[in-house]
């Protein structure tokens, strides 16, 4: 078992929130219509373009060890929230209800053998997994400071 580690603060403009993981820092903020000064990616689109880097690197990680020719490949990913629930005006969910996506392979294996290697992504991309399945989320509590 690994543990992976992020901390995110809210930085002084609009909604702008720093995140930093591995030594990496990242920027996300909200459209201005939301609060936000719209200079970086909203949490949601991000969430999107996680499982999209995931199954991206899964898809390059296997593919030689799966006999495909991999030249290249991409997916396109969409979900769908009800942006009424987030702003607390109906009863849904606030996340997606549901995502969609489409895998994009550029290789001269079939399109059977790319078909199973579409499952096989989907099934060992960790962040696939984790919206598939969920993961229990456990409020430790807080720090006043």
């Amino acid at each position: 078992m690994k543990t992976f580690k992020a901390t995110a603060k809210k930085l002084k403009e609009g909604m702008q929130v720093e995140t930093e993981a591995n030594g990496f820092k990242m920027l996300f903020d909200e459209p201005e219509q939301m609060g936000g000064t719209n200079k970086a990616v909203n949490p949601m689109s991000a969430a999107l373009s996680v499982m999209g880097a995931c199954q991206t690197i899964v898809a390059f990680m296997f593919a030689k060890q799966k006999g495909i020719d991999l030249e290249d490949f991409f997916v396109e990913i969409e979900g769908d929230m009800d942006m009424k629930a987030l702003m607390q005006q109906s009863g849904s969910r606030t996340g997606f209800q549901e995502i969609r996506y489409k895998m994009h392979f550029k290789s001269n294996a079939s399109e059977e053998t790319l078909q199973e290697f579409s499952d096989f992504i989907e099934i060992n991309c960790p962040v696939s997994d984790t919206f598939n399945q969920g993961a229990k989320l456990v409020n430790e509590g807080i720090v006043k400071e």
